[in-house]
């Protein structure tokens, strides 16, 4: 089963958080087989926003952050039939359009989890359930998978 992963989720495995939801990430993506994770291409634009204001690391610290993570799992990029469905997204459901995207992505990667904290939990949409792994109630589809 594959997943997609939020840049919250990234977020948190870099050490931008508290500390449980950072062990949290950190533990979930290592536990999770690499071959079965992807990454929307968006993701890794916003994880670089992320380091760098948040963190407040420097540009280089960032670069390295981020293309370690696309040296370690597969990169989706974002394509035009991804972004029509993202504006579909946002105009049904209220979603902010890169937020969209990411599911979009995740859609069309043929995820059927995507794991972030930003969405409603358990919302699923073209066959994607996005799963907060922080929620108190676990995920029986991210129970499966692990």
């Amino acid at each position: 089963m594959r997943l997609a992963l939020d840049t919250n989720i990234m977020g948190y495995a870099e050490g931008v958080g508290d500390a449980r939801r950072c062990e949290m990430a950190r533990s979930l993506i290592a536990t999770i087989p690499a071959g079965q994770i992807i990454l929307p291409a968006q993701t890794l634009g916003e994880l670089y926003r992320v380091l760098i204001g948040t963190a407040q690391v420097g540009p280089r610290h960032a670069r390295e952050a981020v293309l370690s993570w696309a040296d370690s799992f597969e990169v989706i990029d974002s394509t035009w039939s991804a972004f029509k469905s993202a504006f579909d997204l946002g105009a049904d459901h209220g979603l902010q359009i890169w937020d969209a995207l990411i599911l979009s992505v995740a859609a069309e990667a043929m995820c059927r989890i995507l794991l972030s904290e930003d969405f409603q939990d358990g919302f699923t949409w073209r066959g994607v359930t996005v799963v907060n792994p922080f929620s108190s109630k676990p995920s029986p589809l991210l129970e499966g998978l692990l």
